[in-house]
Formats: structure tokens, sequence, C-alpha cells
């Protein structure tokens, strides 16, 4: 394949070509599934893991939706190592969550090693590796896309996670840290070399943050020259932006991040459904989510962790402002939902079908983790 040049304001125009997501004559069957290192994916479609957001309530409804594969928030090696229990509590697994990446970050080889281990060990399907994370916190101890100015060391990590498991090995990463870096080329076939089975670009610099455009020509580039899976992530909010993505750079899959929180409907849109949840259905999967995330991390801190989500299920005009700022206001979360059922009576209906069809949590039980993590007890 030719790598594309022209960055993202000719590949908008690509994109923005035909309402129904067609390049031409080109339209991409997202229901298709593709292999990750031997890992059949039902769909080519990703659920990103994102920090603060990717609990186990969050991939599971991801798998609901559409999601070929859903991956876990970053995880400390360090914290493996130590055996935090915070950090250990990101390796519960559940049985309708597969295939499951769960994706580590660190500096140093024999540590990735160890915690890759535990990865396999608590029933994850892929080992996936962090050298994309821009934050400052995770960028200073030498983790995360800082890995990408030193293409040895990055290789030497991949290398050690892969000789440690036989689970496949993808990486997630950025086009470079700099502003216009191309580090992603360099590095990214580097990593094949070293064991990894796929690759994940998200084509903006660090510095960039989530600022500016992801540049789609460098994933197209990356694709050819790799002979592993590539994952296009960044700016992949809609079907029609999907197939243009898959369609214009020869990606595997895209995968889907910051469009789905809080907005599963995101994913089904994506998917070929573009019915909008009515806001029963809204408060339905709201409540679950609650209910699921109380299960995982206990009552203290999911009340916390929930505020944010509250504005992200309940915006896109579906429930007026101040309701939102309302429920963030509420100091318990069992009055959040007697306050949302109360909004959408109709909701509880479709929260009991929900809940039955799901029926109970089967995990995997790890002997290295603390009891007090299951059940939030």
């Amino acid at each position: 394949m030719t790598a594309r040049t022209g960055g993202h304001s000719s590949f908008a125009r690509q994109a923005a070509a035909r309402p129904d997501g067609t390049i031409g004559q080109m339209q991409v069957n997202l229901e298709e599934s593709w292999s990750l290192g031997g890992v059949e994916i039902p769909s080519r479609l990703v659920l990103a893991p994102m920090a603060g957001v990717s609990v186990q309530a969050f991939r599971r409804q991801g798998r609901r939706y559409g999601a070929g594969l859903v991956c876990s928030e970053m995880v400390s090696v360090a914290g493996i190592q130590h055996g935090n229990e915070r950090t250990l509590g990101y390796l519960r697994v559940a049985s309708d969550e597969h295939p499951l990446a769960i994706q580590i970050f660190g500096s140093d080889p024999r540590a990735m090693g160890e915690a890759a281990r535990a990865v396999e060990a608590a029933g994850a399907d892929v080992v996936d590796i962090n050298f994309g994370c821009p934050v400052r916190k995770v960028t200073k101890t030498g983790a995360g896309a800082s890995v990408l100015d030193d293409p040895d060391h990055a290789a030497r990590l991949v290398s050690a996670v892969a000789g440690a498991v036989d689970l496949p090995v993808s990486v997630k990463m950025r086009r470079g840290t700099a502003d216009g870096s191309r580090d992603c080329l360099t590095v990214g076939p580097r990593l094949v070399e070293a064991g990894a089975a796929a690759l994940t670009l998200h084509p903006r610099s660090a510095k960039q943050m989530y600022t500016g455009f992801a540049d789609h020509s460098l994933t197209a580039e990356l694709v050819s020259l790799v002979d592993v899976p590539v994952i296009a992530s960044g700016d992949v909010t809609s079907r029609a932006r999907a197939q243009a993505v898959l369609a214009t750079t020869g990606a595997a899959a895209v995968m889907v991040g910051r469009a789905a929180q809080g907005n599963p409907w995101a994913l089904r849109e994506i998917m070929g459904d573009s019915c909008q949840p009515s806001r029963e259905e809204v408060v339905a999967e709201l409540v679950l989510f609650m209910r699921e995330t109380v299960r995982e991390l206990g009552e203290h801190r999911a009340t916390g962790f929930l505020k944010k989500f509250y504005a992200w299920y309940l915006g896109h005009g579906r429930f007026p402002k101040p309701f939102k700022q309302e429920l963030v206001m509420l100091p318990t979360i069992e009055q959040v939902e007697l306050r949302l059922l109360a909004a959408a009576p109709g909701a509880l209906r479709l929260l009991e079908r929900l809940e039955d069809d799901l029926g109970p949590v089967d995990e995997v039980l790890l002997d290295s983790l603390p009891i007090s993590i299951y059940g939030g007890g």
C-alpha cells in the first residue's frame, strides 16, 4: 500500500464525501472479524483504554454495544509489583468481557514481564503496552509516550513482555512526543520485530494531548510498513468517520475513546444502528452502570467516580443541564438513582430486563488479589 500524504485537511474532505461513510465505491464491513495474534476479534470496533473511565462496567457495556475488543485502563507495573490493592483491582476479568486486553505501563523490562504474567493469569486475551500516555506523571517516570524517544528501549520493553507470556502483545502509541513527529514510523516496525502482534496508533503528538486533529495519513503509512494489524485511534466519532478511516488507511480496526464516554449509543451508531436512545433507555443504562460500578469499586469510591458520567450520559440534549447539576449535588448514589427513575419511570422495566439478560458476574479470582476488592467490600 502506498502511503498517503496531505494531512488532516485532505483526509477530512474524503471522509465527508458521502453521508453514509462510503469512499467512492469502497465500503468497509465493520462486523467483519479479524485476528490479533491468533485471538479472533468479532468486529472492527475497539473500545479504547481510558484512565478513570475503562472500569469493568464500561467494558462490559461496550461489548454489548458492538465493540469487538475492549481494553482496561492502563495498569501500573509498579503497582502490581508492590501489591497495591487499587492497582490489582484493575485485573478483575468478567467472563462476558472477552476478548479483553489489559494495558500495562512502566519503564523497566523485568517489571513489565512480571506484570504481563499477572495479566495472563488474570485471564486477559491480549497484553497491551502503553507508549501513548502524554500525562506528565507518567512520562516523567520514563513510561508512556516518552518511551518513543528511545526506540531501543521501547523494543526491549516489548521483547520482555512478549517473552514472558503466551498471549499476543499489542502496543498503543502516539505519533511521537513533539508536534510534527514521525517517530511512530521508525519505532513501529522495531516493535513488531521485538514481538508486537498489533499496533494502535493515535496520530497526535504527546505535546498535542487531545487538541488539534489526528493525522491518519500517518496511520496509512504505518500500515504500509508493518505486517501486523494496525488499529486506528483518534477522532473516530461516527460511522461515516470510522468507514473513512478504515477505507483510506487499510487499518484492521478503529478505536473509539472519548466519543463513547457515557454514550454507548455512539458505538451502536458506528456499527450501523442510528436509532437515538429514549430517555428511558438512557436512564436504564446509567443506573445499571452505577450499580455495576458500586459492585466493582465499592460505594465510597464509586460516589466520586460516577459524577462525571452523569453529564456524559444525560448530555446530547437528552436532559436539561440543571437536572445534571442536581444529580452531582446529591450526597448518595441511592438518591441519584431514585431521582433518575422518578424522571423516567419507564426506565425501571428496561433496567430489570437488562439485569436479567446480564445475569450474575462470573469473574476470574486471583490468589494474589486482596479479598476486599471483591464486591466493593
